[in-house]
């Protein structure tokens, strides 16, 4: 069967648009479409005044609103859902590490396998973490807190843990990564009993 090719935004495409400032204003995708839905969408466009790409943007952004992401429940054990484009604030950065960890951190059921094998190499280095070096001498980094994660050493690095997460360059090209790394809070010490009376002393 006949296919139509419809060339609109993504990061991945090979022309960009940019607009004043340096600012990215669009990016270009080619998109498969079935000959007849191509055709109704072009006269959607034309109802609304917009170019048949403008039509598809608008229908992409329209389905995020109805696209659930997450279910949660509220004190009385009612649910409510989070769409993508409700969630869109959380999950989107201009840089791709920030956008990486904002989902690796919200949302890490979403993660292929590829991106798992990322934010394990991540998790598992503290070149990446702000860490405090215990009384026993290693390095603690509180891997489950946002906060905690450098990202100037994340972003310095990005290319970098992209090719060791796919076996294309060695974990030693990492800096600093013979320092040892224990993903848990230090121990706490355990509470001083209260000194006990005589009469509490059994014979």
């Amino acid at each position: 069967m006949d296919t139509a090719f419809l060339a609109m935004g993504s990061e991945n495409g090979a022309r960009v648009r940019i607009g004043r400032g340096g600012k990215v204003r669009s990016e270009t995708v080619t998109v498969r479409l079935d000959p007849k839905l191509r055709y109704l969408a072009d006269f959607a466009g034309r109802k609304q005044r917009r170019t048949l790409s403008s039509f598809v943007e608008w229908a992409i952004e329209e389905a995020l609103k109805t696209v659930t992401i997450a279910e949660h429940y509220d004190d009385r054990g009612n649910s409510y859902t989070t769409s993508i484009g409700a969630a869109a604030s959380e999950l989107w950065d201009v840089d791709a590490p920030e956008r990486f960890v904002k989902l690796a951190f919200r949302y890490p059921e979403l993660l292929n396998h590829e991106e798992q094998l990322l934010w394990k190499l991540i998790r598992q280095h503290g070149y990446f973490w702000k860490g405090n070096k215990g009384a026993d001498g290693k390095w603690y980094f509180k891997t489950e807190d946002e906060s905690s994660m450098s990202f100037r050493n994340l972003n310095e690095c990005w290319d970098l843990v992209n090719k060791v997460a796919r076996g294309e360059a060695s974990p030693s090209a990492i800096p600093n990564p013979d320092k040892p790394v224990v993903v848990t809070p230090p121990p706490k010490p355990l509470p001083k009993a209260p000194p006990m009376d005589d009469e509490d002393i059994p014979f």
